[in-house]
């Protein structure tokens, strides 16, 4: 149980960091926040919250590696593939509705294999309509608010480990040879890498034909859900589809603007509004 001294320094702390960062700490829940930052206390030696607030004031950088723990960076090309085919058909008729110009929006995009599984299915729809000429017209665009996730998605070099998940052929296809594989150049192209916080700021470029937003959400509470849900319904081009993680509920005003199209692939499309 918690008592009221250390939930006193725990918001404290948490609202230090909301002004220094401006981050939403209050979005979060609770307990996946106390246990990241219980990372970064052990990683420092220091076991409360004032003593942790202290050291953040001495070593600005801290803040960073803060910043770091709490993101969520699990991913690998074309994680649960099962949701990429299901996928497939659905971006191959919005390809054709929209003549190429397609705009994917990777929230939360950790470190780029999310965004390149995503310029992966475009280049495949082009590849397999003939249309390859047509691949520049798409673009993908890639956002997190974690320092090294942008960094490495910028640097877009990938372990092999990465590629566990994906099918071999468009790994040989879309990618360079190991040890450090990196995506051919028509690719890196489509990939567009920005900054940018969900709980603050609106979406960099809407309307977006294709949303993925994956096991991100779940680590915010039911108000900011709800507000996320409603944002990615509000960016949705008429028509687009939104995919979320597999544990992920989509609940709020958002449920009733969304239908659900693939229910065991959480795959979400805004319909017309007639």
């Amino acid at each position: 149980m918690t008592s009221e001294p250390d939930e006193g320094a725990f918001r404290t702390l948490t609202q230090k960091i909301s002004r220094a960062r401006g981050v939403a700490c209050g979005a979060y829940k609770d307990r996946c926040l106390r246990r990241r930052i219980a990372v970064r206390m052990r990683a420092r030696g220091v076991h409360t919250f004032q003593d942790y607030s202290r050291v953040l004031d001495a070593d600005a950088a801290e803040y960073d590696r803060l910043l770091d723990a709490l993101t969520i960076n699990v991913t690998k090309f074309f994680r649960n593939v099962e949701t990429w085919r299901a996928l497939d058909p659905r971006l191959a008729a919005l390809w054709t509705a929209r003549r190429g110009y397609v705009r994917a929006w990777s929230a939360g995009c950790a470190s780029g294999e999310e965004p390149y599984s995503i310029a992966v299915a475009l280049a495949e729809v082009a590849r397999k309509l003939g249309q390859e000429s047509l691949l520049a017209r798409a673009r993908v665009d890639a956002t997190d608010i974690d320092r090294a996730s942008l960094e490495r998605t910028r640097a877009a070099e990938f372990p092999e480990a990465a590629f566990s998940e994906m099918p071999p052929a468009l790994t040989r296809r879309y990618f360079t040879a190991e040890p450090a594989r990196r995506p051919v150049p028509a690719l890196q192209r489509l990939v567009r890498v920005e900054k940018h916080d969900l709980t603050t700021e609106p979406p960099p470029a809407a309307p977006y034909d294709l949303i993925v937003c994956r096991n991100v959400v779940i680590y915010f509470d039911r108000p900011m859900q709800e507000r996320l849900f409603a944002t990615f319904a509000d960016a949705l081009a008429t028509g687009g589809l939104l995919v979320l993680g597999k544990v992920e509920t989509l609940f709020g005003p958002a449920r009733d603007r969304l239908v659900l199209e693939e229910p065991r692939e959480r795959i979400f499309r805004k319909p017309d509004a007639g």
